[in-house]
């Protein structure tokens, strides 16, 4: 058991290095992740029981406590990056699949890697925790309707499908995690450790999956679209902090929103893009999976420095 925490933590904390190497592999070699392809909903799903399985019923008391500062990071997060997606699609004059995959990525909720590097930037972990499940619980209804609003002119969407999938891969396990870890946390607790190795093996077969089905089409578009998740990324968390302090937020929830904001759940996005527009449209998902993890880090590092030069009226980690 010893052997197995201590190969988790290592594959959690060069998570990055991982994808990345993983994402060259199926670019330059296909066949090695193409059978991942067909199971994207399935490894999500499994990502998502895993974020369940951390959380208790209680954990939403969070959301009740502080509405305010949820309310206004969860419009930052359906507006801020949604909006960007939108301008840059139209700027870039992308093609329809792409538009469609990079707004997806706009209109998807907030990931769970933003709670570890909001934690690392010392920002505000209890407020970072409560906007990831605030917009996840969301989802369902807010990301088709935004995907329908905003990409409805380059595909054909359905919303009842749409929202029936998002049901399906993140609302189902999340609860059936939650469930289980209500009902035998004891056990949970023991084997908690070993999570993250399984999130991460599932997030780095997702990326190749994908990779391995476009490998033609992203060595054709490869840096336009590199070009374009990064702006929406670094975008996103500069808007962010921006709205944040505008609110006259203190550093630490700035912090937390900023992250929250620019990290997205491009495992979502990866998988509704497969299941409803094909595997063009999941490239934009598939390599901001790689980039916000390189990018959070960064950020995270950078935010941590600034805490030493500016005081907060408020603890970085409230309960």
């Amino acid at each position: 058991m010893n052997l197995l925490e201590k190969l988790s933590r290592f594959i959690s904390n060069y998570m990055a290095v991982f994808v990345i190497l993983v994402a060259v592999i199926a670019l330059f070699a296909p066949w090695t992740f193409t059978w991942a392809a067909p199971q994207i909903a399935v490894l999500l799903g499994i990502v998502m029981f895993g974020m369940g399985t951390t959380l208790r019923l209680g954990d939403f008391r969070l959301v009740l406590k502080r509405p305010g500062d949820v309310l206004v990071g969860a419009i930052a997060q359906f507006t801020i990056m949604p909006g960007l997606a939108y301008l840059l699609a139209k700027g870039f004059n992308l093609p329809p699949e792409l538009a469609a995959g990079i707004i997806l990525v706009g209109t998807c909720p907030g990931g769970t890697s933003s709670n570890v590097m909001t934690y690392l930037a010392r920002g505000d972990v209890a407020l970072s925790v409560s906007m990831t499940m605030t917009t996840t619980i969301l989802a369902p209804i807010v990301t088709p309707l935004l995907t329908w609003w905003l990409a409805g002119a380059w595909v054909d969407i359905s919303l009842g499908a749409m929202m029936l999938s998002i049901v399906k891969v993140v609302i189902i396990p999340i609860v059936g995690g939650i469930i289980i870890n209500s009902l035998f946390g004891e056990t949970v607790e023991r084997y908690n450790k070993l999570l993250p190795l399984i999130s991460v093996i599932a997030i780095v077969l997702i990326v190749g999956g994908v990779v391995s089905v476009s490998s033609a089409r992203i060595l054709e578009t490869g840096a336009l679209i590199m070009v374009v998740v990064m702006l929406h990324n670094l975008l996103g968390y500069a808007l962010g902090f921006v709205i944040a302090k505008a609110l006259h937020m203190n550093l630490a929830k700035a912090k937390a929103i900023s992250i929250e904001v620019g990290m997205q759940n491009s495992g979502l996005a990866t998988s509704l893009a497969m299941l409803h527009f094909g595997a063009a449209a999941a490239i934009p998902g598939a390599i901001f999976s790689v980039w916000h993890n390189i990018s959070g880090s960064l950020a995270a590092n950078y935010l941590a420095r600034r805490m030493t030069r500016e005081k907060d009226a408020e603890p970085a980690i409230q309960n």
